[in-house]
């Protein structure tokens, strides 16, 4: 195979990972706070239309804000793992928030997907992708861990997922889980931030 057509093929592949909306790209939002940094306020509705607002968590030892997706194979393999999660960690003073800034997956179908999975935490529809614009999330699953000040602690990855579409009880905590504990321990967090991997969010 010539350079010509090497270089056609390989620019060809990347914009097929693009348009199916997988992986991490260039051109992708980057996280606009980082590790040290306060997460700003911010108020959505769930599924039920009741607003919920970040510092409504006030007096939470840590609370984990994660962009999810309803269609997403890769999210949606690591929703029995943030179902587990949450009710692991609510009794020590964790809060969870899931956020959904597709476009392309309207409230009914979002609302479904929760009690499909019995979340019992809140889901938070982000229409106009607003939230996920002002913090740069890119994928999904993507995490924001913050402490009790709403400070970052950690962002990235929940876990892995070697084969999300066919294996998805393989996905697990592994990110997640030592960041968890470090801020509850009032520890610094080894690995602060790390690659997520998944669906592009799909913007307006």
């Amino acid at each position: 195979m010539d350079k010509t057509r090497s270089r056609f093929l390989q620019a060809f592949l990347v914009s097929l990972l693009v348009a199916g909306g997988t992986g991490r790209a260039a051109d992708m939002p980057t996280a606009k706070i980082k590790s040290g940094d306060k997460m700003p306020n911010f108020t959505l509705p769930d599924v039920n239309g009741k607003p919920h607002s970040l510092h409504d968590l006030q007096g939470k030892k840590a609370v984990a804000v994660i962009f999810i997706a309803t269609r997403c194979p890769y999210s949606k393999a690591f929703d029995h793992v943030l179902a587990k999660l949450s009710q692991e960690y609510d009794s020590r003073g964790v809060a969870f928030l899931a956020i959904n800034s597709n476009k392309t997956e309207p409230l009914s179908e979002v609302a479904e997907h929760a009690k499909t999975n019995d979340f019992s935490f809140p889901v938070l529809k982000d229409e106009g992708n607003r939230v996920a614009n002002q913090v740069g999330a890119a994928v999904t699953p993507e995490v924001f861990l913050l402490d009790g000040t709403w400070t970052l602690r950690y962002h990235g990855a929940l876990g892995n997922s070697q084969q999300p579409t066919t294996k998805p009880e393989l996905a697990n905590d592994g990110e997640i889980r030592p960041a968890l504990e470090a801020v509850l321990a009032g520890k610094p967090v080894t690995m602060a931030e790390t690659k997520a991997f998944g669906c592009t969010i799909k913007r307006i």
